[in-house]
């Protein structure tokens, strides 16, 4: 089918609905240059309007989801754009729900042998009450991305932030801190592309560091052996390929290289990678000889639905 027409999915009601609408901008430029017929949506809780933007006559050949967070990456918009049966890039609802929900991904990937941090789930209840591991450790949301409500705990001083701060649902994901580098693969068709590595001004890399101009260094590509940039590199394709991920998606790791023996422990797959002016997959592939238009260009050609009716 000749995909002319493609509608931008944007913004969205999540924490990270400023990132989104930067992704989307990215997006709708490079179609433009690229010559499609685009349509930017600034997606709302309004679903019959969205329902109503994406029907005849101005339905769209394919859609280009740029949505970042709760509602755009965890399967919720894909069910949509499933029923409507419009091609849509990145991952389909399964995938995109496994890999948002930081349990069942875990789950999968300490089932097939893949190093995660040691984590346990907690009610904020009792988070509220007591400490649920030794000093030093992290407190993650078990659903959200770009590092919202993700805080560092060395001190009680960090504890008491945490718990005043925390807006995210009743239960918490504890895990252990790993010490050591931020590696950060991108996969695109089901092949990994690269490794680069993050080395954030001060703190960690959070959700200011990850989109704030200067509060980060990106080393690019990172600075491995070629043994330990294969194995990061053949880590993150089997994770893509265990979630069922398609498109484009990218692979976070915590590398303890301290350690006599260094693992590459894995804390997320990203099923909807940013298309920001600062976002790595873009860069990452740039530095191998993907441009940006042409990665948007990949994603429009591989668009899919994962069910026909």
């Amino acid at each position: 089918m000749k995909k002319d027409h493609v509608a931008v999915l944007m913004g969205g009601w999540s924490s990270e609905r400023e990132v989104s609408l930067s992704s989307g901008q990215g997006v709708v430029q490079a179609l433009k240059e690229l010559g499609y017929n685009v349509t930017p949506i600034d997606v709302t809780l309004d679903l019959p309007s969205l329902v109503a933007q994406l029907s005849p006559p101005q339905r769209p050949d394919v859609v280009f989801n740029a949505l970042h967070g709760v509602g755009g990456e965890d399967g919720v918009i894909q069910g949509v754009l499933e029923m409507l049966q419009i091609p849509y890039t990145h991952s389909g609802v399964t995938a995109s729900a496994l890999a948002m929900n930081k349990i069942l991904s875990r789950q999968i990937f300490e089932r097939h042998s893949i190093p995660v941090p040691p984590w346990v789930i907690v009610p904020f209840e009792q988070l509220q009450r007591h400490h649920p591991m030794d000093y030093p450790y992290v407190i993650k949301p078990i659903g959200e991305g770009s590092s919202r409500g993700v805080t560092l705990v060395f001190n009680q001083t960090d504890y008491e932030k945490a718990i005043h701060e925390w807006q995210f649902g009743e239960h918490v994901l504890i895990e252990q801190y790993i010490p050591g580098r931020e590696i950060h693969v991108a996969i695109v068709n089901d092949k990994a592309v690269g490794a680069i590595e993050i080395r954030p001004v001060s703190g960690f890399y959070d959700y200011t560091a990850k989109y704030t101009l200067g509060q980060a260094d990106h080393i690019m590509p990172a600075p491995l052996s070629q043994t330990a940039h294969q194995q990061a590199l053949e880590i993150a394709e089997r994770a893509h390929q265990l979630l069922g991920c398609k498109g484009v998606s990218r692979a976070d790791f915590r590398y303890h290289d301290l350690a006599d023996d260094p693992v590459f422990y894995l804390l997320e797959m990203n099923t909807q990678p940013g298309m920001t002016p600062l976002s790595l997959v873009p860069e990452i592939t740039t530095y191998y000889g993907l441009s940006y238009n042409n990665l948007v260009q990949q994603l429009i050609e591989t668009a899919s639905c994962d069910y026909k009716v």
